[in-house]
Parts: C-alpha cells; sequence; structure tokens
C-alpha cells in the first residue's frame, strides 16, 4: 500500500510554491481553451504533433479537450503503436496541471463526494489508482491528480503510473482508429 502523509504545516515558501503552481494551472488551462482550434493544427506534424496534441489535451484542468479524438484518427494515418508511444508520454506530462493544481491547494474541491472519494483511494492505493484511472477513458482523472498533488504523492511515482496507463490506453484508442477507419472505408 502507499501511504502518503499530509504535512501538518506549510512555512511562507510552501504557500508561494503552491500559489506560483495554482497560478500556472490557471494560465496553462485558460490559453488552452483559447486556443482550442490551433491546438488541432498541430495533428499535421505526424508523431511530434500527436504528442503536443496529447500534452495540450490533457493540460486542461476538468475542461475536456479533444485529444483522444485525434490519437484515434491518427492511428488510421500513422502506425498505432507508434501513435499510443508518442501520445501516452503527451497525456502523462499533460496531467501535471492536475498534480500541480492540488499541490498548490485543495480547498476549492475538496468538500465533493467523488473527490474525497478519490483522496480515500489514493490514500490506500496511491499507484494502483493513478494507473486505473489513467487507462480508463474517465472525466474524473483530474480528481485524482488532484488528490495526488494534495497528499503529496512522489511525482516520479504518479508519472510513472500515469505514462504506463496513459500509453495502454492512447495505444488502444490508435489501434481503434486503424482499424474501425479502415472498416468503414471498406462499405463506403
Amino acid at each position: 500500500m502507499d501511504e502518503t502523509p499530509i504535512p501538518k504545516t506549510r512555512t511562507g515558501r510552501e504557500w508561494l510554491k503552491r500559489a506560483i503552481a495554482l497560478t500556472f494551472v490557471v494560465i496553462v488551462t485558460v490559453t488552452i481553451v483559447r486556443l482550442a482550434d490551433q491546438i488541432q493544427r498541430f495533428q499535421a506534424y505526424g508523431y511530434p504533433g500527436v504528442f503536443v496534441v496529447s500534452l495540450l489535451g490533457n493540460a486542461t484542468v476538468i475542461l475536456p479537450a479533444p485529444s483522444l479524438a485525434v490519437v484515434f484518427a491518427m492511428g488510421h494515418v500513422l502506425h498505432p503503436l507508434l501513435v499510443g508511444l508518442c501520445a501516452g508520454p503527451g497525456e502523462a506530462l499533460g496531467e501535471l496541471t492536475g498534480y500541480l493544481t492540488g499541490y498548490s491547494g485543495r480547498a476549492m474541491i475538496e468538500n465533493q463526494a467523488m473527490y474525497e472519494r478519490l483522496e480515500g483511494w489514493m490514500r490506500r492505493y496511491g499507484g494502483w489508482t493513478v494507473f486505473v484511472l489513467s487507462v480508463i477513458p474517465n472525466p474524473v482523472f483530474d480528481l485524482a491528480g488532484i488528490a495526488a498533488g494534495a497528499l503529496c504523492y512522489p511525482l516520479w511515482r504518479f508519472l510513472l503510473f500515469c505514462w504506463i496507463g496513459k500509453t495502454i490506453k492512447t495505444t488502444a484508442f490508435a489501434y481503434a482508429g486503424a482499424y474501425s477507419i479502415s472498416l468503414v472505408e471498406r462499405f463506403l
């Protein structure tokens, strides 16, 4: 079991780091939402474009971005395994915004029942929670990232389990795109 204690006291330096982290998350999220149309253009750049779209698509906190749709479509155009291997790390790095949101302070979300449940799972199962929630497409992964950050779950573990889960998920989506689009084209 991965049990991670919550720090009991916070120094002025810790508060400053948390405020900077929260400011960074807000700026990234607002920028991505405002530039959503331009972000789709990165898919024209092949594998690096898939990485960038996946990174930016997962860097928004709570707000959905269509990065899995790009992975699905690019799985048909490019080799699906390589698409998944580029998209997985991009998605995992994008999830750092959720982690940083939790690290900066959880006051804005801690009264929600789902968050409290995920925090309990993070306390008891840590990496397994991150892995399972990252391998399954779902809207609550940001809350798990926030819980991980709030609990000061080791960043390297968060990224490792997130990377493994996201890479499995994106590779499956890329292969689904490769084969389902080909199947539909045969009927047209």
